[in-house]
């Protein structure tokens, strides 16, 4: 599976802390007081390394308990910078089932969409999240979800014609 993954996608995911805590949304004290501290110390991590490398690409933010996530993300293709809203709710069996995630307003433009705008994972994503559980978190679901999904279907779906530049 990994080795879909470009070079600089893998040497940011080595960067990214694991997480330790197995907790999820229904062990209410123990995902506010550990696992949740994790994903964040993680997510900021990932978001250092980005910036570090030039390669900040989205923003993220979350419901007070930390089970809603949303954000802007964007990808550049040709100089044109094309952006999007994504958002995700942690699953109830989190960390043991990955979030899907997802961006509404492509939803129905590519075949590698479902309902709602999710993001299709299932190839090479979700069989690695379940490899590594509890062990990933939300910037790894970014990392080696959102951000392949995106370098592969954005250009696709422009040169399609389903997605304008925004004026």
């Amino acid at each position: 599976m990994a080795e879909s993954w470009d070079s600089g996608t893998k040497e940011a995911v080595k960067q990214i802390p694991l997480l330790t805590s197995i907790a999820g949304p229904r062990d209410k004290q123990e995902w506010q007081e550990k696992r949740l501290k994790q994903e964040l110390q993680s997510l900021i991590k990932y978001i250092q390394l980005n910036k570090q490398t030039d390669s900040d690409w989205f923003t993220i933010t979350s419901n007070k308990d930390g089970t809603h996530w949303s954000g802007k993300c964007w990808y550049v293709h040709e100089l044109i910078k094309y952006e999007f809203d994504w958002q995700f709710d942690i699953p109830a069996t989190y960390p043991t089932t990955a979030p899907e995630i997802e961006i509404p307003e492509l939803d129905g433009k590519t075949a590698k969409m479902y309902r709602g705008g999710k993001i299709c994972l299932t190839v090479h994503f979700k069989p690695l999240w379940a490899k590594n559980s509890p062990h990933f978190g939300i910037a790894h679901a970014l990392c080696l979800g959102l951000a392949p999904w995106l370098a592969a279907e954005i250009p696709y779906m422009i040169g399609e014609g389903a997605i304008k530049v925004k004026s």
